[in-house]
Protein backbone atom coordinates (compact mmCIF):
# COMPACT_ATOMS: atom_id res chain seq x y z
CA UNK A 1 0.00 0.00 0.00
CA UNK A 2 1.35 3.42 -0.99
CA UNK A 3 0.92 6.50 1.21
CA UNK A 4 -0.21 8.37 -1.90
CA UNK A 5 -3.44 6.35 -1.88
CA UNK A 6 -4.63 8.69 0.86
CA UNK A 7 -4.37 11.60 -1.58
CA UNK A 8 -7.55 10.19 -3.06
CA UNK A 9 -10.41 12.13 -1.39
CA UNK A 10 -12.60 9.02 -1.14
CA UNK A 11 -9.84 7.01 0.54
CA UNK A 12 -9.03 9.89 2.87
CA UNK A 13 -12.67 10.29 3.90
CA UNK A 14 -13.01 6.57 4.63
CA UNK A 15 -9.81 6.35 6.65
CA UNK A 16 -10.37 9.57 8.60
CA UNK A 17 -13.94 8.52 9.46
CA UNK A 18 -12.54 5.34 11.02
CA UNK A 19 -9.66 7.10 12.80
CA UNK A 20 -11.47 10.15 14.21
CA UNK A 21 -13.31 8.49 17.13
CA UNK A 22 -10.06 6.90 18.34
CA UNK A 23 -8.04 10.08 17.98
CA UNK A 24 -10.74 12.11 19.72
CA UNK A 25 -10.91 9.63 22.59
CA UNK A 26 -7.14 9.69 23.11
CA UNK A 27 -7.22 13.50 22.93
CA UNK A 28 -9.76 13.76 25.74
CA UNK A 29 -7.89 11.24 27.91
CA UNK A 30 -4.53 13.02 27.53
CA UNK A 31 -5.94 16.50 28.07
CA UNK A 32 -8.03 15.58 31.10
CA UNK A 33 -5.23 13.58 32.73
CA UNK A 34 -2.45 16.04 31.87
CA UNK A 35 -4.25 19.25 32.83
CA UNK A 36 -5.81 17.79 35.99
CA UNK A 37 -2.48 16.37 37.11
CA UNK A 38 -0.62 19.54 36.24
CA UNK A 39 -2.96 22.11 37.77
CA UNK A 40 -4.21 20.18 40.79
CA UNK A 41 -1.46 17.77 41.81
CA UNK A 42 1.86 19.50 41.14
CA UNK A 43 3.44 21.86 43.68
CA UNK A 44 4.10 25.57 43.21
CA UNK A 45 7.56 26.50 42.00
CA UNK A 46 9.91 27.97 44.64
CA UNK A 47 10.58 31.00 42.40
CA UNK A 48 7.51 31.36 40.18
CA UNK A 49 4.84 30.15 42.58
CA UNK A 50 1.57 28.93 41.05
CA UNK A 51 2.33 30.93 37.87
CA UNK A 52 4.53 28.07 36.70
CA UNK A 53 1.43 25.98 36.00
CA UNK A 54 0.75 28.04 32.89
CA UNK A 55 3.46 25.81 31.42
CA UNK A 56 0.84 23.09 30.86
CA UNK A 57 -0.96 25.29 28.33
CA UNK A 58 1.70 27.69 27.10
CA UNK A 59 4.41 25.20 26.13
CA UNK A 60 2.15 22.73 24.25
CA UNK A 61 0.35 25.60 22.48
CA UNK A 62 3.62 27.24 21.43
CA UNK A 63 5.01 23.92 20.19
CA UNK A 64 1.90 23.19 18.15
CA UNK A 65 1.78 26.73 16.74
CA UNK A 66 5.20 26.13 15.19
CA UNK A 67 4.66 22.47 14.28
CA UNK A 68 1.33 23.30 12.65
CA UNK A 69 3.16 25.58 10.25
CA UNK A 70 5.65 22.77 9.69
CA UNK A 71 2.81 20.44 8.76
CA UNK A 72 1.46 23.11 6.39
CA UNK A 73 4.92 23.36 4.82
CA UNK A 74 5.07 19.61 4.15
CA UNK A 75 1.57 19.45 2.67
CA UNK A 76 2.22 22.58 0.61
CA UNK A 77 5.37 21.00 -0.84
CA UNK A 78 3.38 17.87 -1.68
CA UNK A 79 0.88 20.08 -3.50
CA UNK A 80 3.62 21.87 -5.44
CA UNK A 81 5.37 18.65 -6.43
CA UNK A 82 2.54 16.12 -6.84
CA UNK A 83 -0.58 18.31 -7.18
CA UNK A 84 -2.64 16.30 -4.71
CA UNK A 85 -5.70 18.31 -3.74
CA UNK A 86 -6.12 16.67 -0.33
CA UNK A 87 -2.69 17.94 0.72
CA UNK A 88 -3.58 21.51 -0.28
CA UNK A 89 -6.89 21.28 1.57
CA UNK A 90 -5.14 19.82 4.63
CA UNK A 91 -2.78 22.83 4.69
CA UNK A 92 -5.74 25.17 4.40
CA UNK A 93 -7.56 23.30 7.18
CA UNK A 94 -4.55 23.45 9.51
CA UNK A 95 -4.08 27.23 9.31
CA UNK A 96 -6.95 28.35 11.61
CA UNK A 97 -6.01 25.62 14.09
CA UNK A 98 -2.38 26.73 14.08
CA UNK A 99 -3.42 30.36 14.45
CA UNK A 100 -5.55 29.48 17.48
CA UNK A 101 -2.59 27.76 19.14
CA UNK A 102 -0.43 30.77 18.31
CA UNK A 103 -2.86 33.20 19.96
CA UNK A 104 -3.16 30.95 23.01
CA UNK A 105 0.64 30.88 23.29
CA UNK A 106 0.88 34.68 23.02
CA UNK A 107 -1.81 35.28 25.66
CA UNK A 108 -0.51 32.69 28.12
CA UNK A 109 3.04 33.91 27.50
CA UNK A 110 1.98 37.43 28.47
CA UNK A 111 0.25 36.11 31.60
CA UNK A 112 3.40 34.17 32.48
CA UNK A 113 5.81 36.94 31.56
CA UNK A 114 4.21 39.80 33.49
CA UNK A 115 4.99 38.49 36.99
CA UNK A 116 8.35 37.06 35.87
CA UNK A 117 9.66 39.98 33.76
CA UNK A 118 7.52 42.81 35.10
CA UNK A 119 5.99 43.45 31.66
CA UNK A 120 3.32 41.90 29.45
CA UNK A 121 5.46 42.12 26.34
CA UNK A 122 9.12 42.53 25.42
CA UNK A 123 10.70 42.74 21.99
CA UNK A 124 12.60 39.57 22.70
CA UNK A 125 13.88 37.75 19.55
CA UNK A 126 11.67 34.72 20.14
CA UNK A 127 8.58 36.75 20.96
CA UNK A 128 9.10 39.00 17.95
CA UNK A 129 9.57 36.11 15.52
CA UNK A 130 6.49 34.44 17.05
CA UNK A 131 4.46 37.60 16.49
CA UNK A 132 5.59 37.69 12.85
CA UNK A 133 4.56 34.04 12.51
CA UNK A 134 1.09 35.05 13.76
CA UNK A 135 0.87 37.67 11.00
CA UNK A 136 1.86 35.03 8.45
CA UNK A 137 -1.01 32.85 9.67
CA UNK A 138 -3.43 35.74 9.13
CA UNK A 139 -1.92 36.47 5.71
CA UNK A 140 -2.11 32.81 4.67
CA UNK A 141 -5.80 32.58 5.56
CA UNK A 142 -6.57 35.93 3.92
CA UNK A 143 -4.87 34.81 0.70
CA UNK A 144 -6.99 31.66 0.54
CA UNK A 145 -10.12 33.79 0.97
CA UNK A 146 -9.09 36.44 -1.57
CA UNK A 147 -8.52 34.11 -4.54
CA UNK A 148 -11.52 32.41 -6.12
CA UNK A 149 -9.74 29.73 -8.13
CA UNK A 150 -8.73 27.01 -5.64
CA UNK A 151 -5.67 25.79 -7.55
CA UNK A 152 -4.28 29.31 -7.90
CA UNK A 153 -4.96 29.93 -4.21
CA UNK A 154 -3.15 26.69 -3.33
CA UNK A 155 -0.14 27.71 -5.44
CA UNK A 156 0.21 31.17 -3.91
CA UNK A 157 -0.43 30.08 -0.33
CA UNK A 158 2.15 27.32 -0.74
CA UNK A 159 4.75 29.92 -1.70
CA UNK A 160 3.72 32.06 1.28
CA UNK A 161 4.06 29.01 3.50
CA UNK A 162 7.64 28.48 2.30
CA UNK A 163 8.52 32.08 3.21
CA UNK A 164 6.77 31.90 6.58
CA UNK A 165 8.70 28.76 7.48
CA UNK A 166 11.76 30.94 8.09
CA UNK A 167 9.95 32.64 10.98
CA UNK A 168 8.56 29.33 12.23
CA UNK A 169 12.16 28.13 12.48
CA UNK A 170 13.26 31.34 14.18
CA UNK A 171 10.43 30.99 16.71
CA UNK A 172 11.70 27.53 17.58
CA UNK A 173 15.42 28.27 17.77
CA UNK A 174 15.65 31.98 18.62
CA UNK A 175 16.67 31.21 22.20
CA UNK A 176 19.68 29.32 20.85
CA UNK A 177 20.57 32.00 18.29
CA UNK A 178 20.30 35.00 20.64
CA UNK A 179 21.22 34.28 24.25
CA UNK A 180 20.53 37.86 25.33
CA UNK A 181 16.75 37.43 25.04
CA UNK A 182 14.49 37.41 28.10
CA UNK A 183 12.76 34.20 27.07
CA UNK A 184 13.85 31.13 28.98
CA UNK A 185 15.46 28.13 27.30
CA UNK A 186 13.61 25.02 26.23
CA UNK A 187 11.42 23.37 28.87
CA UNK A 188 12.09 19.97 27.30
CA UNK A 189 15.53 18.95 26.07
CA UNK A 190 17.70 15.93 25.43
CA UNK A 191 19.97 17.43 28.06
CA UNK A 192 18.43 16.57 31.45
CA UNK A 193 20.04 19.64 33.01
CA UNK A 194 17.82 21.89 30.85
CA UNK A 195 14.59 20.01 31.50
CA UNK A 196 11.99 21.14 33.98
CA UNK A 197 11.84 19.18 37.23
CA UNK A 198 10.46 15.64 36.95
CA UNK A 199 7.41 16.62 39.02
CA UNK A 200 6.39 19.00 36.20
CA UNK A 201 7.89 17.01 33.32
CA UNK A 202 5.53 14.01 33.27
CA UNK A 203 2.20 15.92 33.21
CA UNK A 204 3.74 18.37 30.72
CA UNK A 205 4.56 15.54 28.31
CA UNK A 206 1.00 14.22 28.67
CA UNK A 207 -0.38 17.70 27.94
CA UNK A 208 1.84 17.99 24.86
CA UNK A 209 0.54 14.63 23.64
CA UNK A 210 -3.01 15.91 24.20
CA UNK A 211 -2.35 19.07 22.19
CA UNK A 212 -0.79 17.06 19.35
CA UNK A 213 -3.83 14.79 19.25
CA UNK A 214 -6.16 17.80 19.48
CA UNK A 215 -4.42 19.36 16.48
CA UNK A 216 -4.74 16.09 14.55
CA UNK A 217 -8.43 15.82 15.45
CA UNK A 218 -9.19 19.37 14.34
CA UNK A 219 -7.21 19.05 11.10
CA UNK A 220 -8.96 15.81 10.18
CA UNK A 221 -12.37 17.36 10.86
CA UNK A 222 -11.59 20.55 8.97
CA UNK A 223 -10.03 18.69 6.01
CA UNK A 224 -13.15 16.55 5.73
CA UNK A 225 -15.22 19.75 5.75
CA UNK A 226 -13.03 21.29 3.04
CA UNK A 227 -13.41 18.20 0.85
CA UNK A 228 -17.19 18.28 1.23
CA UNK A 229 -17.28 22.01 0.47
CA UNK A 230 -15.20 21.44 -2.67
CA UNK A 231 -17.52 18.65 -3.81
CA UNK A 232 -20.58 20.82 -3.19
CA UNK A 233 -19.05 23.70 -5.14
CA UNK A 234 -18.30 21.36 -8.06
CA UNK A 235 -21.88 20.02 -8.04
CA UNK A 236 -23.35 23.52 -8.03
CA UNK A 237 -21.10 24.53 -10.90
CA UNK A 238 -22.29 21.52 -12.95
CA UNK A 239 -25.92 22.39 -12.28
CA UNK A 240 -25.36 25.94 -13.53
CA UNK A 241 -23.77 24.62 -16.72
CA UNK A 242 -26.62 22.14 -17.22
Amino acid sequence: MSIWEYANPKKFMQTSAWALPWVLGLTLICLVVGLTWGFLFTPDDFKQGSTVKIIYIHVPAAMMAINAWGMMLVTSLIWIVRRHHVSALAAKAAAPVGLTFTLIALVTGALWGQPMWGTWWAWDPRLTSFLILTLFYFGYMALWSAIEDPDTAADLTSILCLVGSVFAGLSRYAVLFWNQGLHQGASLSLDKKENVSDVFWIPLVICIAGFVLLFLTMVLLRTRTEIRARRLKALLARERVA
